[in-house]
């Protein structure tokens, strides 16, 4: 029977298992000792060899030979290939161990299930449970060689009471040049089909759950049937094995104690016993006995699986479930903590320090927090360090808004190109002479509405939306009116050679405030400066072509931002002009240096005056504004 000792290490004490070397059964002595007295007993015939019947030279030779085995022998992997080996059996040997079929669930399945109480009742659960048990012997009989000595044969097995003579002849009747363990298993669900139809089994619930148990029974006495069959590969076996004894028939040369007289370098010593080497061997040694005990469970070793065991308790106690214990239940009796919402059993002077410690209320129970961190944050704080962890990733937040505001990737982008090329076309083509013409106007705005009805955007963004954008750099562009309020006038194109000349021409205009390339400010002298931190617009053309897909990443900027958008006084005989922004512009907006600069840019980004001042809405980019422009008047 298996060797148990839970009970004497139950509780870790000094030297706790001191107390299990000297016990003899299921020892490594008793597995070991007979190879460690023949690995001794030839050590010692080649040391006495070594010194008493070899000649000089032959001493010399034998030296030589010794130093070079122990210089090689380091190199046979000896822990690498023992141990994944030990490890794959102990694995195996668990895995077996797990797959012993055992009754008790298919028992109180039928206890449970087979209705009746009188004789055929009876029988009828008893031959079912006598079933399973008997296919349960059939497949250890197979593996185990402890169960075939106790049933060598199928009349033992009549004889044991695991099957009547008419079902031997049944079983020896159905010719199979395989292993018959699953007939008692066909028999099994046979005989319950049939109680399914007298009514013995009241639903097919109850129904399933047997079938589905007596498939599980089943299924682990085939995992021990191919757990017997395929073993661990004979070449990893072969190997291990090798490599063992290989390594201690070379130690037997080299580590043996050469004569110190010689000056051998770690050979100053002659102790003629060879303590390290037979410690060597016996944890080695060991290690391949252990694997070699645990590969096949089922035989005869001190700690091999005790079968037989198993097979005595599963019988009794699976006859005894679905017979002597159907329908006996005890008188059911009010409990003793029938009135105590708290029941608490009592506890033995032994067990009494357990009263004493507390109940365990989880691992962060007993933690620590410093009142100032317990209290509630503002959420315009929390807010305002979810800005800043934005602006870490400008360039996503970009493109990301970029997409979400263009509801078709085809049509949109086809008119947003035409519509913004011809913008552009018409704000650079500006000149002096007002000739420019309302018909030209209304020709640029029937060509955008045209090429632009499949990508116009929601009416969320109308006329008269107001918007709030968020720099993605850390600036921020405050709420202002509507674009209607704001117009955009034509200036007088000027050739590359005349720039300097037009630069003052603008500056000296009343109507027209010069708008930097670099900067975005209001008038000094009459409203606050509307912060946003030094943006320096790149308004970048498209290409003539008519494409579907626009690349927006190979646009060219415009060298002169001043030839782009410049507003203009308000003519007193044109129509307001509708502007559509699709151009997207890449924004390098400056980081604020100081909270203190910050602050005072939010506080500057708010509504500004309208005194002679001219305002504008900012939007999110990726989307389409459109709306008349006129002067603010003071």
């Amino acid at each position: 029977m298996t060797v148990t000792y839970t009970a004497r290490v139950a509780n870790a004490r000094f030297c706790g298992f001191s107390k299990l070397l000297l016990a003899w059964k299921g020892s490594i002595y008793k597995v070991l000792y007979k190879e460690f007295l023949a690995f001794f007993a030839m050590y010692t015939a080649i040391s006495i060899t070594y010194r008493f019947f070899l000649e000089n030279d032959q001493k010399r030779y034998f030296e030589k030979l010794s130093i070079y085995c122990n210089h090689y022998a380091s190199l046979i992997p000896m822990s690498f290939v023992l141990g994944f080996y030990v490890t794959l059996i102990v694995n195996r040997w668990w895995n077996q161990y797990t797959s012993i079929p055992l009754p008790d669930r298919i028992m109180c399945t039928l206890s449970g299930g087979v209705q009746g109480g009188d004789e055929h009742g009876r029988l009828l659960r008893r031959t079912l449970m006598r079933y399973a048990s008997l296919s349960a012997l059939l497949i250890l009989r197979s593996v185990s060689t402890a169960v075939f000595k106790r049933f060598p044969t199928m009349d033992h097995v009549v004889e044991a009471g695991f099957m009547t003579r008419e079902e031997r002849k049944k079983f020896e009747s159905l010719h199979s040049p395989y292993n018959k363990y699953w007939i008692p298993c066909v028999w099994f669900t046979n005989l319950a089909a049939g109680a399914r139809c007298e009514g013995r089994i009241k639903d097919d619930n109850t129904y399933k759950l047997l079938l589905e148990e007596l498939n599980d029974f089943r299924g682990k006495c085939s995992m021990l049937f191919h757990y017997d069959m395929i073993s661990i590969p004979l070449v990893y076996t072969q190997v291990v094995t090798l490599a063992v004894y290989s390594f201690f028939l070379v130690c037997l040369i080299g580590r043996q104690f050469l004569d110190p007289s010689q000056g051998y370098p770690g050979h100053d010593l002659d102790l003629y016993v060879p303590i390290f080497t037979l410690l060597q061997f016996f944890f080695y040694a060991g290690w391949l006995k252990v694997a070699e005990q645990l590969i096949n469970p089922f035989g005869e070793d001190d700690d091999d699986f005790e079968t037989n065991w198993l097979i005595d308790r599963n019988f009794q106690v699976s006859m005894m479930a679905v017979d002597e214990m159907y329908g006996d239940l005890p008188k059911m009796e009010r409990d003793r903590y029938w009135n105590d919402s708290n029941p608490r059993p009592p506890y033995t002077a032994a067990t009494l320090f357990v009263l004493r410690k507390p109940s365990f209320q989880g691992s962060t129970f007993d933690m620590a927090i410093p009142k100032e961190d317990m209290h509630f944050q503002p959420l315009e704080e929390i807010a305002e360090n979810f800005e800043e962890s934005v602006t870490r990733n400008h360039n996503l937040a970009l493109f990301n808004r970029l997409l979400g505001s263009a509801p078709s990737p085809t049509g949109f982008m086809g008119g947003a190109l035409r519509r913004t090329s011809a913008q552009l076309q018409r704000l650079t083509r500006v000149s002096s002479d007002p000739s420019f013409s309302d018909a030209e106007d209304e020709e640029e705005k029937s060509v955008g509405r045209n090429a632009g009805t499949a990508g116009s955007m929601p009416s969320g963004l109308g006329l008269d939306t107001t918007q709030s954008t968020i720099c993605s750099c850390g600036g921020l562009i405050s709420t202002c009116p509507p674009l209607s309020s704001v117009e955009f006038n034509k200036q007088v194109e000027r050739d590359g050679k005349d720039e300097e000349k037009d630069e003052k021409i603008m500056e000296k205009e009343s109507l027209v405030p010069k708008i930097p390339p670099h900067t975005v400010q209001a008038s000094a002298g009459r409203s606050p400066p509307l912060a946003l931190g030094r943006i320096k617009s790149q308004l970048c053309s498209s290409s003539a072509t008519n494409r579907s897909v626009p690349d927006f990443f190979s646009f060219q900027p415009i060298s002169d931002p001043a030839k782009v958008m410049t507003p203009k006084p308000q003519l007193t005989n044109s129509k307001a002009e509708a502007v559509s922004l699709l151009t997207v512009p890449t924004l390098e907006v400056s980081i604020f240096s100081e909270n203190s600069e910050r602050k005072q840019m939010l506080a500057d980004s708010q509504w500004l005056p309208s005194n002679g001042q001219t305002q504008c809405q900012c939007v999110g980019l990726g989307s389409e504004v459109t709306g008349s422009g006129s002067k603010v008047k003071e």
